[in-house]
């Protein structure tokens, strides 16, 4: 059976609760000022221990573009779908894709290629170019496509 806490008896009647005379518990001078004030004077101690990166620069932003990239072994795992869905078309040559398309600005070599493909895209390595050829595709390099289409539009 659930009870009411007992009340609270204690310092009642007592006016300060213990805290002296004359606004000793009020405002900012009982904490050493309001906010952040004093981190690098008196509170110097919490800065260190609790926000030891609060003053100071630290690094710097990279101006470097990242080129969004996709494997051969991805992209011949999801030739399937993506001709099952439309987003791809197969003449006879190969199937035609267009990675700028899909936010992809560079094509890598991991895995294996077993569908004839015909890459566009920006730039990729010497293996992808390889991988792609020995399944009897080819590789079509379009300037700075993926510059004006939108980014990361994952397949």
């Amino acid at each position: 059976m659930p009870h009411s806490k007992r009340k609270v008896r204690k310092k009642r009647g007592s006016r300060t609760h213990g805290y002296g005379r004359v606004g000793q518990h009020r405002c900012g001078g009982g904490r050493g000022g309001r906010g952040n004030a004093g981190l690098q004077k008196h509170k110097w101690t919490y800065t260190v221990k609790y926000e030891p990166d609060y003053f100071g620069k630290h690094g710097f932003k990279s101006r470097r573009e990242k080129a969004n990239v996709i494997n051969v072994g991805e992209l011949d795992e999801k030739a399937d779908l993506l001709l099952k869905e439309k987003k791809v078309v197969k003449d006879r040559d190969g199937i035609l894709i267009d990675l700028a398309e899909f936010g992809y600005s560079k094509l890598l070599g991991r895995g294996q290629a077993t569908h004839p493909f015909i890459v566009k895209v920006d730039s990729f390595t010497k293996s992808a170019e390889e991988k792609i050829k020995k399944a009897k595709g080819r590789i079509v390099k379009v300037e700075n496509q993926s510059a004006s289409r939108p980014q990361n539009k994952a397949i």
